[in-house]
Parts: C-alpha cells; structure tokens; sequence
C-alpha cells in the first residue's frame, strides 16, 4: 500500500487559484482573498472537483440564471 498526500487546488474558470499557506487552513479567509482577485467567486458555488493527479480539485462555479 501507498499513500499519497494531495495538494489543494482551487480553481475559478479554468485558472488555478493561489493559495497563501496562511489561508489554508479557513475557508472564508481563503474565499475572501480570491475574490479580491475575481470579484464572480463572491456570488460563485464551491463545488468539489474531485482529484487530478496529485492535487484535490474544488472549483467555485458562477451562478448561472435570471434575476427577479
């Protein structure tokens, strides 16, 4: 048996994300700190990507629909 340590990637309309190591650990900071970066991710769901290679996949998906 193996085992293998995932990174976590996050990522916004195929753009990995970065992620500072003093953010990794909350959530809310980490979401926070990418929509500075892409004001979307603010309204987006995080969704689970699942894994690629050696990294753990979430991906915050815009919000698609009519307002009223």
């Amino acid at each position: 048996m193996q085992i293998n340590r995932l990174t976590r990637t996050y990522r916004y309309d195929g753009i990995d994300l970065p992620v500072p190591p003093h953010l990794a650990d909350d959530l809310a900071a980490l979401r926070a700190y990418h929509a500075t970066l892409f004001p979307g991710i603010v309204n987006a769901e995080m969704v689970d990507a699942g894994v690629s290679g050696t990294a753990h996949v979430t991906e915050y998906r815009r919000a698609v629909g009519t307002k009223g």
